[in-house]
């Protein structure tokens, strides 16, 4: 219980529909415990006239005997009948309560975990597989669930029937009633011995669920390299692997059930021969009658599926358990990026951002792999000026994008934004403020005209087709089936890299934002289309502070400064006429760039 003593604050929180389940329960168990009651009185009533008759010249010289009868075994009848439905009424109550509240939480519970997963880092997401957090969210919640619905439910019901049923028996005899309850501390032995072995075995198969989880998802988003490389085989082979793992754990799972169920099932039947044996002898020795014989069996079968549920509750319990933890992991993981600008006060909003950008002696390595990407580096633009950063791959160019979004913290060093420190600044704001696109660009499972408009709320169709045109991608747009309406698919699937590009920079248009940054987004386009893009650039740049980190030199766009990286630092910084004359990288650079388009433009 230690785990889902995290689940306290939502039983505060639906604390009158719980308190109110409770006394359902208790009201069905009432009436269900005076069953028993009505039919040993039956039962008693007509052996007592039955033998009444018999002793004073038999039924057949009373020929009232068979209409007496009938009317008290159909009064008795009829208050069973009565008292099953008053049971079955505040057992639909019941359900409504504490099964509704479950899923409530369940509820609660997803939004609560969905929620916490935005707020984490990129390194939390680069250390944990998308499986394993699918699995958390939908796997485990589920079993927790499971736990706050039936297994309180019926934990609850099993605790007043043993209460009721049990305090009924001992008003009749103590002594039957304890040999009648003799196999109990057998059954606490076996439970306990189950829990344990559950709890453990139910950790094991939720680990593997999420391992399982992971490989399918890999799979299903490289199904273009899986298939161009005709690895189905291999991968079915591998994701067999997975899941014959997965049905071991499990099916030892389910032979602990299988030895339990009927170790249950044979404990109720001792007791019943031993009520029936020893209500026997006491009903001889003249202590019972025939119908607390009947009454106490009644109540050994109607406490056989409490009994045998306790295996079942136990098992449901120990998996929740196991689950939660899994959830906890997440839930206790602590975002390494956190906004430390207080709110504003109601009504007051943030000053929007100039755009004046640097730099100070900023060095970072990756959390995650310990990689250092940039060292010393230090640089300046000025509001409303454009920065072109370029170099080799994995010179660190895409990491200064991340450093200006505070996807992460520098480890050294300061970034500084309006004069003030970014760790300082809103972070949503800040975030709100910049236009990015990205080199891996992700469109979502949803129409065109939605994934342009996720860059600004309240995004008209005009505003959306404006954007789409400055990106040069509307004419392809329309022509697809269903226009702005079409659905991409998932990761914009059924998009060419190129058109899925230009649809990312109308996202980042459409936010009108007072930073943009671009990061090797034209890679993917043909030079004509280049063209028109930077032909709107050129214009729609010329008050922002633009940020474009290439491998490519754009003869269209003017550079206030360029700044070129290697291996992390800065190995040269000016205008395109001072790195010209350098003779460096850049000039290397440029000078292959305008062979290779002379080339192009010959062939």
């Amino acid at each position: 219980m230690k785990q889902l003593s995290y689940l306290y604050k939502f039983f505060w929180i639906y604390r009158w529909r719980f308190l109110l389940g409770i006394i359902f329960v208790a009201l069905a168990n009432w009436f269900r415990v005076l069953q028993p009651q009505v039919i040993r009185q039956a039962l008693d009533t007509v052996v007592e006239q039955v033998k009444y008759y018999k002793e004073h010249g038999g039924i057949a010289a009373h020929p009232e005997a068979f209409g007496n009868l009938g009317y008290e075994i159909a009064k008795f009848g009829g208050m069973v009948i009565g008292l099953a439905l008053l049971m079955g009424m505040f057992m639909f109550f019941m359900r409504q309560t504490i099964i509704v509240m479950s899923r409530l939480i369940e509820y609660d519970m997803r939004k609560e975990v969905f929620a916490h997963y935005e707020q984490l880092d990129l390194a939390f997401y680069k250390r944990n597989s998308t499986g394993d957090m699918m699995s958390r969210i939908s796997e485990d919640v589920s079993k927790v669930r499971m736990f706050l619905g039936p297994t309180i439910l019926y934990g609850i019901d099993l605790i007043f029937l043993f209460i009721l049923a049990i305090s009924a028996m001992l008003k009749v005899s103590v002594t039957l009633t304890l040999w009648s309850l003799l196999p109990l501390p057998f059954l606490s032995i076996s439970i306990y011995w189950v829990s344990t072995v559950i709890n453990k075995r139910s950790e094991k198969i939720q680990q593997q669920l999420a391992t399982l989880t992971s490989t399918a998802q890999e799979v299903y988003s490289g199904i273009r390299v899986v298939k161009s490389y005709v690895h189905e085989q291999a991968m079915g082979r591998w994701f067999a692997d997975q899941s014959e793992e997965f049905r071991q754990k499990s099916l030892k799972l389910i032979r602990v059930d299988a030895f339990f169920f009927p170790l249950m099932s044979l404990l109720i039947g001792a007791s019943i021969i031993i009520t029936v044996y020893v209500g026997g002898l006491q009903v001889i020795a003249g202590n019972l009658t025939a119908g607390n014989i009947a009454e106490f069996v009644i109540y050994i079968n109607m406490l056989t599926w409490p009994v045998t549920a306790i295996g079942w509750i136990a098992s449901l319990t120990q998996q929740a358990a196991a689950s939660q933890k899994r959830i906890n992991e997440f839930l206790k993981t602590q975002p390494a990026i956190v906004n430390h600008a207080p709110p504003l006060p109601e009504g007051q909003t943030h000053a929007p951002i100039k755009g004046h950008i640097r730099f100070e002696n900023v060095s970072f390595a990756y959390p995650d792999t310990g990689i250092e990407a940039l060292r010393n580096v230090s640089f300046e633009v000025q509001s409303g000026q454009r920065l072109a950063i370029v170099g080799r791959t994995g010179s660190g160019k895409t990491t200064i994008a991340d450093l200006l979004l505070r996807m992460y913290d520098v480890n050294e060093g300061r970034i500084l934004i309006d004069g003030v420190d970014i760790k300082s600044l809103d972070l949503y704001h800040l975030r709100r403020s910049i236009g990015y696109v990205p080199q891996d660009v992700f469109l979502f499972s949803d129409t065109v005209l939605n994934n342009i408009a996720f860059g600004k709320d309240g995004i008209s169709r005009e505003e959306a087709e404006f954007f789409a045109k400055s990106a040069a991608v509307h004419d392809e747009i329309i022509g697809l089936p269903n226009g702005y309406e079409t659905v991409v698919g998932e990761r914009g699937v059924t998009l060419s890299g190129g058109q899925k590009q230009r649809v990312s920079i109308a996202r980042a248009f459409a936010k009108k934002p007072d930073v943009v940054i671009l990061d090797d987004c034209l890679s993917a386009v043909d030079t004509q289309t280049e063209s028109r893009i930077l032909g709107y650039m050129e214009d729609a740049l010329s008050e922002k502070t633009a940020i474009i980190i290439t491998h490519r030199i754009y003869g269209m766009l003017q550079f206030d400064k360029i700044i070129v990286l290697n291996e992390g630092g800065v190995a040269e910084e000016g205008t395109h006429e001072e790195l010209m004359n350098s003779g460096g990288y850049y000039s290397e650079m440029f000078e292959k760039q305008s062979n290779g388009e002379r080339y192009s433009d010959a062939v």
